[in-house]
């Protein structure tokens, strides 16, 4: 490698003396060096004479190769050192959801201006699917509503909302600060099949155990815009938090849960095998806006 790099300056400069200075070494150096690798090729890289140094066709050809090859080899370096930084590569992630604004959407927002080299695949899903991708090594890292006690996976709260319900603009108790589970307990919920839809489900029959019958819960195999649409046209209410309400739609109006004991916290969930550092620098950066997430206000 040595002899390659000042082979590379001789050629340069057209100068045994003025390489040896450039390289911060002596000229005899350089031409002892650059004479065996001669030999070792079999042939004459460089023509000397009186006048100076001057390639020869075949040096030429050498240099050019030479040049080629420690441009390749700089940006295998360099694309080495970046992916170790996690600055290059690629964040497999499942989400439950994403909405404009919300705590995810500002996240990878702001991952992808701080890595704009790591490209970002994202997949929609419940919790036990991407549970099982994440699983599989399918996904690298999942977002899910909820805590998890995962075995073998890795699992950490990164923020937490308040619950809302979402009802038609003109229901009867749209008109009201905030509302109790009592009063929704003769509603009919709109439930996804996707998304958070199982946790939402599970909720509504949890706070309803033993106080009153458990609501009519409808499953729904839509997208949360057409879920919204559902609801403006007073097909039944659902449950939000805060965080995804952002960006209202028309004809829909989000109401506290007064008497809800917990806010709703939001976990990350990932293996514990051996990750890509871009991974790390995202759970970093999640951790660290989870904590200036602001709270939500008691009720």
């Amino acid at each position: 490698m040595v002899a390659l790099i000042q082979t590379l300056a001789v050629a340069e400069y057209l100068s045994f003396h003025r390489a040896a200075l450039a390289l911060g070494t002596s000229q005899s150096s350089v031409s002892a060096r650059i004479k065996t690798l001669e030999e070792d090729l079999g042939i004459v890289l460089f023509d000397r004479n009186t006048r100076g140094v001057r390639l020869t066709e075949a040096g030429r050809h050498f240099v050019d190769q030479v040049n080629d090859a420690m441009s390749i080899l700089d940006r295998a370096i360099k694309t080495a050192g970046m992916q170790a930084r996690g600055e290059e590569g690629e964040l497999r992630i499942g989400v439950h959801a994403l909405a404009a604004g919300c705590f995810l959407d500002c996240l990878l927002e702001r991952f992808r201006g701080k890595h704009p080299g790591v490209h970002l695949h994202i997949t929609e899903g419940t919790a036990r699917s991407t549970q099982v991708m994440v699983r599989d090594g399918r996904l690298d890292v999942a977002f899910m509503a909820g805590t998890h006690e995962i075995p073998d996976l890795n699992s950490r709260v990164i923020w937490r909302d308040r619950l809302m319900v979402a009802l038609p603009l003109k229901h009867p108790l749209a008109e009201l600060p905030n509302v109790e589970w009592r009063q929704l307990a003769e509603e009919t919920f709109l439930v996804r099949r996707g998304g958070t839809g199982p946790q939402v489900h599970d909720l509504i029959v949890a706070r309803s155990a033993g106080k009153w019958l458990t609501p009519a819960i409808q499953w729904l195999d839509v997208e949360r815009s057409t879920l919204m649409s559902m609801i403006a046209a007073r097909h039944g209410v659902s449950l939000f938090v805060e965080d995804s309400t952002v960006g209202n739609t028309a004809n829909v109006t989000f109401l506290p849960v007064r008497d809800e004991p917990e806010t709703i916290p939001f976990s990350a969930v990932w293996s514990p095998r051996p990750r890509d550092p871009a991974l790390l620098n995202l759970l970093t950066l999640a951790t660290k806006m989870g904590r200036a997430h602001p709270k939500p206000d008691s009720w």
